[in-house]
């Protein structure tokens, strides 16, 4: 590798913002040249705009600082995600090292007091009147990010607040790491053939190729999901069930070492540990009495007893399916399975195997019908019919063979959006699924309108034994529930940066669009229209689709209290936890929530705080609650269609109402309130009704 301070500037792709990233050719010997250059523009627009000198104008100001940050934000995000899905320790080690110097500058730009006055006195002056609604929300924004920032604070308290942002970062890319590195490591090695029992026959060609690109015999299984669940679910080998739980629910813990293949360097601990002192010093800074308060500052939520309370009722609702669910589990798992004690290991085994006898189906046999590119076609055609575009490949430079890419264009053959498809689980990148800007519509003053382009990232298993990808249902799901934030980001008709596509969309309400998409694949003329078996082509039948159906709430009450779990942990972490003089530590506080909320008990061992990146490190701190928050808005949402079906033609697919859809919710991205985008298409607020329906949950019958 090239010694990093001798890359030139003109020759380094991080640079070039001419058109898409150039993935073939970005090294990290490139990462820390290219920010020198990038922080030092940035940092002197930064410096010009808060000059006493500058005037306090949109153009001087606002648009000036934007242009250089933009050119920063973009080359930042292409190295953080490569950082996720391509790692090696040198892209690692380049990440870490300018982490501290972004997250600096990010903290810099948030406490100067000077431009905080000048966006202030825009505010207050005579150009505001003039200034589009776009405009005046960005600036509305900005000037309560100041706020949060620090910037009101007394200069001798504000070089503390950069280091908590700095520490804070530092930690989130710690824990990020220790969970990828502890899911990296773990293998579990099969040699008996009579040990694979039960496994679908696609997860043990996986696990055989896996083997062999190990030099080894036999099949080889890892903590990633595409690999791990299909043993809890399918395995009747209960040792391989049960090795493989333990080490999945103590990654990234102390316990790492004793049921995986973990290290105590990590163990995310003390890091949990030390993100809620940070954080909690932070709030407290500002005038907070806790972070959540300042986590819902920029929300829907107007505060964290609000939250609870709303989580509290949707509790007592689910409760009564969930205890019914849990009940017919156990009997089932006694009275066929000969499980009179369901253990952890048991619990997605045995459900599955009641899902079958109850609903005749399993789903890896449902699997079978959806290969990927039916999948993909039934995807766009959704998209497509309802919104009015069409999708087709493109061309780009790409991280990895396996990535593919698409462009978003009107029915004109204007473009409006492309984006890249990441679908398949591997080592080197992180696990999940996720959607994230390579870059974001905005107007470049006369050089016309940049168009959005997103990164959609999901986990599935890789084509095996020259056969295609298939997906499980629940993997459409998920990769239309991306593709609806992708719509979100690429959809958007605002060209200001601040407001544009999912930009400036309070954080509870940005899982709308997402989780709206998901109804879809369970639509028959949607699925017609996306499966052909992998072998014989043939549709999905109408019979097992009315199987699917009738399973769809299957043990919704057990996942509605899971969910409510995750959700009142994050709060309780974040109002009422005291890091520094806790009575119980972390994961005994998950425990006793569990207890309180959930009827499925936790296993003694379980260490699921350690690898919960969502809150530390994805954002979501006292924010995770908002997953719940948007099915709300969503299902509603989604009723417009229904409504729409009922008065036309049968199909939900209805291009009047996806017109609305596109043009109140998607196509205003952040320039608004999301309460206003949700009222401008719905003509009311939103009602729990449809959240409860969809789940099985409307009425108090149960079987």
């Amino acid at each position: 590798m090239s010694d990093t301070t001798s890359t030139p500037a003109a020759a380094n792709p991080l640079l070039d913002f001419s058109d898409l990233p150039r993935f073939g050719e970005i090294q990290p010997a490139h990462v820390t040249p290219a920010l020198d250059v990038l922080l030092a523009a940035a940092k002197a627009a930064v410096d010009r705009a808060s000059a006493p000198d500058t005037p306090a104008t949109w153009k001087d100001v606002v648009e000036a600082v934007e242009l250089e940050s933009e050119k920063l934000s973009r080359a930042w995000g292409v190295i953080g995600h490569l950082n996720a899905v391509a790692d090696t320790p040198e892209l690692r080690a380049a990440h870490a090292e300018n982490l501290p110097r972004v997250t600096e500058f990010s903290a810099s730009v948030g406490q100067n007091l000077a431009l905080y006055e000048k966006y202030k006195a825009i505010a207050a002056g005579t150009e505001f009147a003039g200034l589009s609604a776009e405009r005046k929300k960005i600036l509305e924004n900005s000037l309560r990010d100041f706020r949060l920032s620090g910037a009101e604070l007394p200069e001798d308290r504000k070089p503390r607040f950069a280091q908590l942002q700095e520490e804070q970062a530092a930690l989130s890319k710690a824990f990020s790491d220790h969970v990828l590195d502890s899911t990296n490591a773990y293998a579990y090695i099969v040699t008996q053939k009579r040990d694979l029992a039960g496994l679908p026959d696609d997860v043990i060609e996986a696990a055989h190729e896996a083997a062999q690109r190990d030099g080894k015999d036999g099949w080889k299984f890892t903590l990633h999901f595409p690999s791990y669940f299909p043993v809890l679910q399918y395995a009747e080998h209960r040792p391989m069930r049960e090795a493989m739980y333990r080490a999945y629910v103590t990654r990234a813990s102390e316990l790492g070492a004793t049921y995986g293949d973990g290290k105590t360097e990590w163990d995310n601990t003390a890091n949990v540990v030390e993100h809620l002192k940070l954080r909690e010093e932070e709030a407290k800074t500002l005038g907070y009495q806790n972070f959540a308060e300042v986590s819902l500052a920029p929300k829907m939520a107007e505060s964290p007893a609000q939250v609870i309370a709303f989580l509290e009722d949707l509790a007592k609702r689910a409760r009564p399916y969930a205890e019914n669910d849990w009940m017919e589990l156990r009997a089932f798992a006694a009275t066929e399975l000969g499980m009179p004690e369901l253990q952890p290991w048991d619990i997605a085994y045995a459900a599955e195997k009641l899902r079958q006898k109850r609903y005749s189906f399993s789903e890896n046999e449902v699997k079978q019908y959806f290969p990927q590119e039916a999948v993909l076609k039934g995807l766009f055609k959704v998209t497509e019919t309802l919104f009015n575009v069409s999708i087709r490949r493109d061309e780009a430079a790409v991280w990895n063979p396996d990535v593919r890419f698409f462009r978003v264009e009107n029915k004109d053959g204007t473009l409006v959006a492309q984006f890249y498809l990441d679908l398949y689980a591997r080592e080197g990148k992180r696990g999940g699924a996720w959607m994230d800007d390579a870059r974001s519509r905005h107007k470049r003053g006369e050089g016309g309108v940049q168009t959005p382009v997103a990164y959609l990232t999901c986990n599935f298993s890789a084509p095996v034994g020259g056969k295609p990808a298939c997906f499980t249902h629940d993997e459409v799901i998920t990769l239309f529930h991306e593709f609806g934030h992708g719509l979100h980001h690429m959809l958007t008709r605002i060209d200001e940066l601040g407001v544009s596509g999912i930009n400036g969309v309070e954080w509870d309400a940005v899982e709308l669009p997402s989780q709206f998409m998901e109804n879809f694949c369970w639509e028959w003329d949607v699925l017609t229209d996306m499966s052909a078996h992998v072998e014989t082509g043939a549709p999905l039948p109408r019979e097992l689709f009315d199987k699917m159906l009738a399973a769809k709430n299957f043990q919704s009450g057990l996942g509605t209290l899971r969910q409510i779990v995750f959700s009142m942990f994050d709060m309780v972490l974040h109002t009422s936890y005291d890091p520094a003089n806790a009575t119980q530590n972390v994961n005994d506080l998950a425990r006793a929530i569990n207890e309180k909320f959930h009827v499925i008990p936790q296993a003694p061992f379980s260490r699921w705080p350690n690898t919960f990146s969502h809150i530390f490190a994805g954002g979501y701190a006292a924010g995770y609650y908002s997953y719940k928050w948007a099915e709300v808005l969503s299902a509603d949402a989604y009723a417009a269609f229904e409504e729409a079906a009922k008065a036309g033609n049968g199909s939900v697919l209805d291009a009047t109402t996806g017109t609305r859809y596109r043009r109140e919710i998607l196509e205003v991205g952040g320039s608004r309130p999301a309460m206003d985008s949700f009222k401008a298409f719905r003509g009311r607020e939103p009602d729990i009704d449809a959240l409860l329906r969809h789940n099985g949950m409307s009425e108090q019958t149960l079987h």
